[in-house]
């Protein structure tokens, strides 16, 4: 079986490494990806020094169609050219920490999709200040009750999915920029009737480097739930959105 772990990253040269190494130590099965765009700090020059060192290292250096969205989409189609049976996404700030990987992987043994959660019993968010950690009830509420998922952490961007299931969603036809692409994938895997299972994890801030998030990327992704839940609802959800 193989396994690959897929990171998109914007100047995240000062985690890459140290989290490149943790994710490699959790199983000799997986084979990371990291989706670079390009970062103005090198952080796909160390990821490709890595790459020559060790074949399970792929570096996949985006300098067109930049973007959360489009790096997802791209990770994931490579981890399926490189013949992944199973594909994981993940943070590079240690938000999402390696260590959660091999549970992860047993849980899709038995299931389609799983989700590192905050929102299970055992799931913590930790660190962020009372504003932020509000933010995140409200704005997954929202995806919740706007696509109808059945999920504690629609938001998560720590997930892992059988290949069949990027397959019969299409993966290569996401189209949702920013980080509307969790929402995406997860709700077009509800509506094929995946199997959707989530586990426990600790969701960390970051210690070092700068988030990228935005007002405005936050803004986007909540008009992109709402387009999706009316692709959804026209039959338009599979096709190529005008």
């Amino acid at each position: 079986m193989k396994i690959v772990v897929t990171v998109p990253t914007y100047n995240e040269i000062e985690n890459i490494e140290r989290l490149v190494t943790e994710i490699l130590s959790q199983d000799d099965r997986i084979e990371v990806i990291v989706a670079d765009d390009d970062s103005p700090d090198g952080t796909w020059k160390a990821v490709g020094a890595m790459a020559e060192n060790d074949p399970r290292v792929h570096l996949l250096h985006r300098t067109t169609d930049r973007g959360r969205g489009a790096a997802g989409r791209d990770a994931y189609a490579m981890a399926l050219d490189l013949g992944a049976d199973l594909a994981f996404e993940m943070d590079a700030d240690f938000s999402h920490h390696p260590r959660y990987l091999p549970a992860m992987i047993q849980a899709l043994e038995e299931h389609d999709v799983v989700l590192g959660s905050r929102q299970v019993p055992g799931g913590k968010d930790v660190g962020r200040t009372a504003t932020r950690r509000l933010l995140t009830v409200l704005s997954n509420l929202y995806a919740r009750i706007v696509l109808g998922l059945p999920v504690g952490d629609c938001n998560s961007g720590f997930r892992g999915f059988r290949r069949e299931t990027l397959e019969a969603i299409d993966v290569r036809r996401a189209f949702s920029p920013g980080p509307a692409i969790v929402h995406e994938l997860l709700f077009k895997a509800s509506q094929k009737h995946a199997r959707i299972t989530e586990i426990p994890i600790e969701f960390v801030d970051r210690e070092l480097g700068t988030s990228t998030l935005s007002f405005k990327t936050l803004v986007r992704s909540y008009v992109t739930v709402f387009r999706l839940r009316w692709l959804g609802l026209t039959g338009n959800l599979f096709g190529k959105p005008s």
